[in-house]
């Protein structure tokens, strides 16, 4: 078994409002449901650097909640260290879009954190909603996660 590390990293402006401790449970949540293994970081930042990877990345304009940028090694000359778990990608949140778009579906910016830290989690282990199957699958297994998790950690 690897050593799974989940690495949070919070931009200046927003350390007082997101625990990273929580975002860090909710990722090894689903890693530990999915029986995935590796580490991951998560990056909370501001609508304007969202925006920008959005553009660059996935060649949309505008910010969104969540980006997953699995790190998928295809070189069959790469070979992982033995004891060494795999680098399974990066998250990047944006915080002041979550903050609306959680008081558009009156919840909690902790559950919409929950939330983005599971679905982001997920297509980093290749779940996508781009079919009416791949999203009833994805939306059903963020429900089950959503479950399992602890009202306060």
């Amino acid at each position: 078994m690897f050593a799974m590390s989940v690495e949070v990293q919070i931009r200046e402006p927003y350390r007082d409002q997101v625990r990273a401790a929580r975002i860090r449970l909710a990722v090894q949540t689903v890693l530990h449901q999915q029986g995935a293994e590796g580490d991951v970081t998560v990056l909370i930042t501001d609508d304007d650097e969202v925006a920008e990877l959005n553009r660059r990345y996935m060649d949309k304009q505008g910010p969104t909640d969540v980006l997953s940028f699995p790190a998928v090694v295809e070189d069959e000359y790469f070979v992982m260290p033995p004891g060494e778990a795999p680098y399974l990608g990066d998250i990047i949140i944006a915080l002041p879009y979550t903050i609306r778009q959680a008081a558009s579906r009156h919840t909690s910016l902790q559950a919409e954190l929950d939330l983005l830290a599971i679905h982001g989690t997920l297509h980093l282990l290749g779940y996508d909603h781009d079919t009416p199957t791949g999203k009833a699958e994805m939306w059903a297994l963020q429900d089950v996660i959503l479950c399992t998790l602890p009202d306060e950690a």
